[in-house]
């Protein structure tokens, strides 16, 4: 009976694949290369093969090949990074996974898939030597560039919701402290603005303030941007510090911390609790001062449980916890913040807009914003642009809320109608009202399913139930 996958489809496979792969026999020299490795190390497959791997990189001393120390030693070596020179004195950087083969118990080879982070890393240590720069100056707070520098205060974040006011009146509190923040709210929602808020009032407001996603960048090029790295770390490794040394006595805002490898969550507890950090390769321990503010655009307690977030470090974090409502929750701020962006762009871009019509306001006020207050600024934005007149119009919008508005247009026109009737305040209050009774009745009394239902957190569910007295 012939096997199903042989040795040429396992090659053919190898050759599709958006990762570089090489294989060493027992002795490291090279029996085979796919085509992505070898366009990233500018190899010539036919006269690689049979050379030894030093060979072929000529700047790799055999003590710092991952290929050759898993011939020796037999262990796997994981998400490595490297950096290091082709033979036409390229620089590339790669984080690698390496395995050993082994048969009959003796080691035959070894197998190393590469994935190329050169224009990542290029990038995140242009960002890095650029925050050295800035945060070697002292901010003059009355200098006017200050504002332009460190974002916004609490006066820039505009609402009449009463929860998120209740929000800012927390953080209002917290940032007069130093104690660790975590912010929980959807993507677009304003957790920066709103961290950036909290270090300007708080006694670090003329000291840095670094932003770092973790859902950028690769867990291992993350962990030598936030911790820094020594020459000799890794191969191709330099002296340079991480985020958290150039925000020191500042702030650093870590947003998406849910995307962030729990073995790197682990050390940034150990942060939290000791404030010492150690740069990768690094046998010195070097003291930091920074106030930590995490952001999650998942629920916590849902990023607990599908293991996003370690549970040590969330009850380190919750200290404070700020959860930001989405734009669909806080509808009664789409005109307000509607008239903040028309004024904004009027004034970059030299424009007289009033307002939006009525159609466009309805169509505001019942579309969803999934991208919530920065989709809706892009709207503001691209409309100003555009519009001809001084009223945003339905065909001055993205082709996205047009089709909104022509797929719904009866709904809206409806919706229009019991605003003008009532009042637009009071036709939110008694439509929340009748949705939260539904939903209660739907699931028998049971919170946690009624909140689901609505599609909002339990603890913003209880809320409403007892501002809007809903038995």
């Amino acid at each position: 009976m012939h096997p199903i996958l042989t040795l040429e489809h396992v090659k053919i496979m190898l050759e599709y694949i958006s990762d570089g792969v090489q294989i060493v026999d027992g002795m490291g020299n090279l029996i085979y290369c796919n085509r992505n490795s070898a366009l990233l190390d500018d190899i010539n497959i036919e006269e690689s093969i049979g050379k030894h791997i030093t060979e072929i990189y000529p700047s790799l001393k055999e003590e710092e090949s991952t290929l050759i120390k898993v011939l020796a030693t037999q262990l796997p070596i994981l998400n490595r990074e490297q950096t290091y020179l082709t033979y036409k004195g390229k620089s590339i950087a790669t984080i690698n996974s390496t395995l050993p083969i082994i048969n009959d118990g003796v080691v035959a080879g070894a197998i190393e898939i590469s994935r190329d982070i050169t224009t990542y890393k290029e990038l995140s240590e242009k960002v890095i030597d650029l925050q050295t720069k800035v945060t070697g100056k002292v901010v003059d707070e009355s200098n006017s560039e200050h504002r332009l520098k460190y974002g916004y205060h609490f006066e820039d974040i505009i609402t009449s919701h009463a929860e998120f006011n209740r929000v800012k009146a927390i953080a209002m509190k917290a940032a007069i402290t130093d104690i660790a923040v975590l912010i929980y709210g959807e993507t677009g929602t304003g957790k920066e603005l709103l961290t950036q808020a909290i270090h300007n009032s708080s006694k670090r407001k003329n000291k840095p303030f670094i932003a770092q996603n973790c859902a950028a960048l690769p867990g291992s090029l993350l962990e030598g941007i936030l911790f820094g790295t020594v020459k000799g770390g890794f191969t191709g490794a330099v002296d340079r510090p991480g985020l958290f040394e150039l925000a020191d006595t500042g702030t650093l805002f870590l947003d998406e911390i849910n995307s962030m490898p729990q073995e790197l969550q682990a050390k940034l507890l150990r942060v939290l609790q000791d404030g010492k950090i150690r740069r990768i390769g690094d046998t010195k321990e070097r003291h930091v001062n920074v106030r930590i503010v995490a952001a999650t655009n998942i629920e916590p307690n849902l990023a607990i449980e599908l293991g996003l977030i370690r549970r040590d470090l969330y009850y380190r974090l919750n200290t404070v916890t700020l959860w930001i409502p989405k734009l669909s929750d806080r509808k009664e701020d789409i005109p307000l913040l509607t008239r903040y962006f028309i004024k904004k762009y009027n004034g970059l871009l030299y424009r007289g807009i009033k307002g939006t019509t009525n159609e466009v306001m309805n169509l505001f006020l019942n579309y969803p914003w999934e991208g919530n207050v920065r989709e809706l600024e892009h709207v503001i934005e691209g409309a100003v642009n555009f519009v001809d007149g001084d009223l945003i119009r339905i065909e001055d919008l993205p082709y996205n809320l047009k089709g909104y508005y022509e797929k719904n247009n009866a709904a809206i026109t409806e919706s229009a109608k019991l605003d003008l009737n009532e009042g637009l305040t009071m036709s939110l209050y008694k439509a929340e009202i009748e949705l939260i009774r539904r939903a209660m009745l739907q699931s028998e009394g049971n919170i946690a399913l009624a909140s689901r239902l609505l599609k909002i957190p339990r603890q913003t569910l209880q809320y409403k139930i007892k501002k809007y007295k809903i038995e």
